[in-house]
């Protein structure tokens, strides 16, 4: 009898203690899909040493508590995942509470990160997701060294563990997963391509880590990449300093949902000339050696197929291929979002016969493929990218959904308690 006393009377007390501090609606004037939320806090004193941030969605089934995670910075954050759809012209209710601590703990991180051999690699129970190679990877024996690379993503699994990304392939070594290096540029009236690895005029660097993050909606991390220029006079010179931000978020739905975002800007006093070419930037994707024009596809938001992509704009792009998985396809949509330069974005796509005759796979968003981009020092400029990983197949409809998920925050009323 002592100990069920005991449990009431915590219970009480906690309740007690609880605190509302502020409650906020979600409304949705189209159909969304496993949508991030964030609400800010700089204005809400929350700060209390045996306190914490609760969140609560409010139904008529009653209250249910939602995961969240604060984002310090520039200015602080709450973030949570609206998972599943949310359908046209609905609402969402939810309140934010100060707890004590020993109640309604939230669960631990469902995705979370392990360096070994120079990658970070982010889990979900057992199952790789994501892969970024902060060390130097050098090409096989025989092949010249110009052709080493550090900075990039791969592998990159599918859901049920299909892996989507190549590297070093034989036909262009300087391929690595998912990456996006500058190509034609100029500073003055010399040209370094940081693309094409082989030609010894440049490459792109790791250079270390601005930050690691695990939490109970996403994890992640901020790395700093390097442009380095081999032609300067002297010694090397950093040309593009790159900040590489990718969150993986933690949605629970069959689907990885990862977001890429890069934010370069130039320490040189002359600026930087990004010229018109058909790739480079932005976020480029060579897709697994088994993937070919017999056993793959390609579709843009404007119906554009692998055929009429190239050279196109899109809002969003499918890319997706035979696997071993049960589902017998897997893939990635990527999505472009309307603050990037030139949006909706060009895109390169290898035509079916690339490489001979095979049609290896090739994606990517390139801001610079229809207009040349310059560079000035003081400035800083941000391209923003989701993945939505999957096995099976994506429809037209779900990409529509998952993009306006991306692009349009749905319309959100806080109402602060006096």
């Amino acid at each position: 009898m002592k100990s069920v006393f005991s449990i009431l009377l915590l219970l009480l007390s906690t309740q007690l203690s609880a605190k509302d501090l502020f409650s906020f609606t979600v409304s949705f004037d189209e159909a969304y899909v496993d949508v991030p939320v964030s609400i800010p806090l700089d204005q809400i004193n929350y700060h209390c040493d045996s306190l914490k941030l609760h969140l609560y969605e409010v139904s008529q089934l009653g209250e249910g508590l939602i995961p969240c995670q604060i984002e310090r910075g520039h200015s602080t954050r709450l973030w949570f995942l609206i998972k599943g759809v949310s359908s046209k012209k609905s609402v969402r209710k939810y309140v934010v509470r100060l707890e004590e601590t020993t109640l309604s703990e939230q669960s631990n991180s469902l995705i979370y990160p392990e360096k070994a051999d120079g990658n970070l690699t982010f889990f979900s129970g057992n199952h790789p997701i994501i892969c970024y190679r902060y060390e130097t990877m050098f090409p096989p024996t025989g092949i010249d060294p110009l052709f080493k690379r550090s900075g990039f993503i791969h592998p990159l699994w599918s859901p049920k563990g299909e892996v989507l990304t190549r590297v070093q392939a034989p036909d262009h070594y300087h391929h690595y997963g998912i990456w996006g290096p500058w190509t034609m540029t100029h500073i003055g009236e010399r040209e370094v391509d940081f693309w094409n690895l082989n030609k010894g005029e440049g490459t792109v660097t790791f250079a270390g880590f601005a930050s690691e993050t695990s939490g109970n909606v996403y994890s992640g991390f901020k790395a700093l990449q390097q442009h380095i220029d081999y032609g300067a006079k002297g010694e090397d010179q950093i040309v593009i300093n790159e900040i590489l931000d990718v969150r993986v978020w933690n949605s629970g739905t069959g689907y990885w949902i990862i977001d890429y975002t890069t934010a370069i800007n130039t320490p040189l006093k002359e600026g930087v000339m990004l010229d018109v070419y058909r790739y480079g930037g932005g976020i480029g994707y060579r897709a697994t050696e088994k993937w070919t024009k017999h056993n793959s596809s390609v579709l843009t938001s404007e119906g554009k197929d692998r055929k009429e992509a190239d050279g196109s704009n899109a809002r969003w792009c499918i890319v997706e291929g035979e696997s071993d998985v049960e589902e017998g396809r897997s893939g990635i949509l990527f999505l472009s979002h309307p603050l990037n330069r030139e949006h909706p974005e060009p895109v390169r796509v290898w035509p079916e016969d690339a490489n001979g005759n095979r049609g290896d796979l090739f994606f990517e968003f390139s801001p610079i493929r229809h207009k040349s981009w310059e560079l000035k020092r003081g400035e800083d400029y941000v391209l923003k990218y989701r993945m939505i990983v999957f096995d099976g197949q994506i429809d037209k409809e779900a990409a529509e959904a998952y993009w306006r998920s991306f692009a349009v925050t749905p319309r959100i009323e806080i109402k602060r308690n006096k």
